[in-house]
């Protein structure tokens, strides 16, 4: 029988920011090649319909309500993905927040919320997960856990200095707990993916921003700017990050941790 590297059969994922955009797109492509998969987001309203969407159409997903920069949330769901699915083997790390603007126009408080959400939950989730998903504990198998940098994290961009130094953080973090957790043999690898602009409604954010600092007259307009700035010449689709994402959770990339996976469409490598 051929061996599918990419089938995720008898795995379990938590999917965090997984109502919409990139985290939706990542809970879908993961249940279709075979995982169970908690779908988890701070709109329930929202995050339940996605869910119930693919229950409806045969796939294993539930959903947990779940304000990431809380700990007894994430200890929470992390238990219901134990209880419901019996195991956890994959974290993806996606649920973040944009606030742009630049570095003169950015108050204390806007700096300290996005790193609150986008580097506290980080934080918070690998430490939870981690703590089950280790050799010898609840769940004990190790697995994969892969965080949603931004190629903002990478490069410097204007209008951007507050999301990009939190996303340089998580690119950070992600290489401290690749290294530790290999060290210390939990069998847990952690890498980070770097997405450029997606067609999603924080990427329409980004090109208000650009707007608003007069990088461009209108949101079109900003749409052509990193047109020009992307080798490609294209915007990214959420399906882009998702298939990224499965290609890290699966077994296919079992020799890779610590890394970071930019999916820009080149606009990093100039």
């Amino acid at each position: 029988m051929f061996y599918n590297p990419l089938s995720l059969e008898n795995k379990v994922a938590l999917v965090t920011g997984a109502a919409t955009g990139i985290g939706a797109s990542c809970v879908e492509h993961l249940a279709r090649m075979g995982a169970k998969v908690m779908a988890t987001d701070i709109d329930s309203a929202a995050g339940q319909k996605a869910v119930n969407n693919l229950v409806n159409d045969g796939l294993n997903v539930a959903f947990s309500q779940h304000d990431v920069c809380l700990e007894e949330d994430w200890n929470r769901s992390v238990k219901s993905t134990l209880e419901k699915f019996g195991g956890l083997d994959i974290l993806v790390n996606n649920a973040g927040i944009y606030i742009g603007g630049t570095l003169l126009e950015n108050s204390l408080e806007e700096v300290r919320r996005v790193q609150q959400v986008n580097v506290d939950s980080i934080f918070l989730g690998m430490k939870t997960a981690a703590s089950v998903m280790k050799i010898g504990a609840e769940a004990g198998k190790g697995g994969s856990i892969i965080n949603l940098s931004s190629v903002a994290g990478l490069i410097g961009v204007p209008g951007h200095s507050a999301y990009g130094a939190s996303k340089g953080a998580v690119r950070l973090y992600t290489k401290h707990a690749a290294v530790e957790f290999g060290k210390l043999g939990y069998n847990i690898r952690v890498n980070s993916v770097h997405p450029g602009l997606i067609k999603t409604a924080m990427g329409e954010q980004a090109f208000q921003d650009f707007v608003d600092v007069g990088l461009a007259a209108t949101i079109d307009e900003a749409k052509e700017v990193i047109k020009t700035m992307t080798p490609l010449g294209k915007l990214g689709e959420v399906e882009d990050i998702a298939q990224m994402i499965l290609f890290l959770a699966s077994d296919a990339a079992n020799f890779i941790t610590g890394a970071e996976f930019t999916v820009d469409g080149g606009m990093s490598a100039q």
